[in-house]
């Protein structure tokens, strides 16, 4: 039987239970009224880095952002750009315009990555798994037929084989056209 290695350094953190750090800020932030400043959601809204926060869509009123530590290729979160942790608090434009952009990356990442379904969700609250409860976002986690193999059943950990930079240059210029 011969033995093949899957190289992907950058998942140890997440391996080894590591929370999310995004780099400091190079340049001065500018929160928006309400925002929570240990928030990552808040500091990639604040900042202009958007690379290196995995940024790779801005809206009037929510962004997209790459999932440091996704489930998938192509794992996406869907955030208001306001500081809001329960769905009572967005007005009619946030909703709108976080359906639209959730319906929008879907169909951008069905046609760049060829993807055959989608798993699409939100966690509210703690108690439901959210990981930053004080902002909502949607997860969008492409899903491919044959996508679940051995290593999550062996080693509790699923192998992702695209970087996350090569992904953001991929989706930056793809979701800024209808």
């Amino acid at each position: 039987m011969k033995n093949e290695q899957l190289w992907a350094p950058w998942r140890l953190a997440y391996v080894q239970g590591e929370t999310a750090k995004n780099p400091a800020p190079a340049e001065p932030l500018e929160f928006l009224p309400g925002a929570d400043q240990g928030c990552f959601l808040c500091r990639d809204v604040a900042s202009s880095a958007d690379r290196e926060n995995l940024l790779v869509y801005r809206g009037r009123e929510a962004i997209v952002v790459l999932n440091r530590y996704p489930y998938n290729n192509g794992h996406l979160l869907v955030c208001p750009r306001r500081h809001k942790g329960r769905l009572d608090e967005l007005t009619g434009e946030e909703q709108l315009e976080l359906l639209d952009l959730i319906s929008r990356c879907t169909a951008k990442l069905e046609k760049l990555l060829h993807c055959e379904g989608f798993n699409i969700g939100l966690n509210l609250g703690r108690a439901a798994g959210a990981g930053v409860p004080g902002h909502l976002h949607w997860h969008i986690v492409p899903r491919w037929t044959g996508d679940t193999n051995f290593m999550p059943t062996l080693a509790g950990v699923a192998v992702i084989s695209q970087s996350l930079d090569s992904l953001w240059e991929y989706l930056e210029d793809g979701l800024k056209s209808p």
